[in-house]
């Protein structure tokens, strides 16, 4: 079994990639989703142009998606499609399914920067976690993942990006009450910081 190889990045350039998504606008009447959201599925395109979603649970609470991926789609690309065009301002993430290849990230605390983990060969998807936040006006989706080889051996990191096959099964619970992100320079990453307010 070939082992993923790992190569230092810049992490500027890591950010950059996950916030190249339009201008957020805000949710006139204050929802967690939009206010066009149909009660049926939708599909998606761009980067995952296979994409499709249902709303599962609908109250003033919180909002639940079931978003599902299919064969060729990339994850972060799409989950970030996602959040924009449904005008997600907080959630959280859940996901299983399958990939064909993803690049995971490793946060060097000393440099700062990711070192990339290339996964090059089919995995399963045993785990996909993650949140949505704003960050400088827009959503940002911030997501880990695990997967697991033939021979029963795992990696995970930091989701910079992945393509699935055959699919990937994503529950997204959206709140109400926006989250926002602050760059940390000491960390050298945005951060959630929960007492911000816009």
């Amino acid at each position: 079994m070939k082992l993923p190889r790992i190569v230092q990045v810049a992490g500027g350039a890591i950010i950059a990639s996950a916030m190249l998504i339009a201008p957020y606008a805000s949710a006139a009447n204050g929802s967690a989703a939009p206010k066009n959201a149909a009660n049926g599925s939708k599909t998606a395109k761009a980067s995952a142009p296979l994409m499709k979603f249902k709303i599962l649970n609908q109250s003033a609470q919180e909002t639940t998606y079931a978003v599902i991926f299919g064969s060729g789609d990339e994850i972060l690309g799409g989950l970030t499609q996602f959040a924009e065009e449904n005008r997600i301002v907080a959630a959280r993430i859940t996901g299983v399914g399958a990939i064909r290849n993803a690049t995971l990230g490793w946060l060097d605390p000393q440099s700062k920067t990711y070192r990339n983990i290339s996964i090059d060969h089919q995995s399963e998807v045993l785990s996909l976690l993650g949140d949505i936040a704003i960050y400088q006006g827009k959503p940002v989706v911030h997501a880990h993942m695990v997967v697991g080889f033939g021979d029963g051996t795992t990696h995970g990191g930091h989701l910079l990006q992945a393509h699935v096959w055959p699919t990937l099964e994503v529950i997204i619970t959206a709140y109400p009450r926006p989250l926002y992100k602050t760059f940390d320079p000491q960390k050298g990453i945005a951060v959630i910081d929960p007492s911000m307010q816009q």
